[in-house]
């Protein structure tokens, strides 16, 4: 097996593909435990979407805190410069709004920003959440 070897390209592909998925169903078992041996945290999809962003915009509060703890960057836009907090902000996710604002997410990035998207769809908890923290 050689660098180049398409079986081992198809390999990781698709590795990456299940830890990108594992974000999306909330199953942090085969997602932490890869990251913990080395998978990169930051990991990003076609569209530019982390395992957090994907954690967090399906609403798994736990897994994104999880992602966090080791090193996930919370603030990591996709491609459509949406951050995190907003996917949370638009889907309605309080808890996992909490969670990212707790690790340090910074309500202002992105277009629109979390405080943005969640004026626009009425999340008055997330609004609430957002602005206590700039008190």
């Amino acid at each position: 097996m050689t660098d180049n070897d398409p079986t081992t390209d198809e390999a990781a592909i698709a590795l990456a593909h299940s830890l990108l998925d594992a974000a999306r169903t909330g199953d942090g078992t085969p997602l932490l435990s890869l990251i913990d041996q080395g998978a990169p945290a930051d990991l990003r999809d076609s569209s530019g979407n982390s395992p957090l962003m994907l954690a967090a915009y399906h609403g798994h509060a736990e897994l994104v805190r999880d992602l966090a703890a080791r090193g996930a960057d919370v603030d990591l836009m996709n491609d459509r410069g949406q951050s995190p907090l907003a996917g949370a902000a638009f889907k309605g996710f309080t808890a996992v709004a909490e969670v990212l604002l707790e690790a340090g997410a910074d309500p202002d990035l992105g277009t629109p920003s979390a405080l943005e998207t969640a004026t626009y769809f009425e999340r008055a908890e997330i609004v609430t959440l957002i602005e206590s923290r700039r008190a």
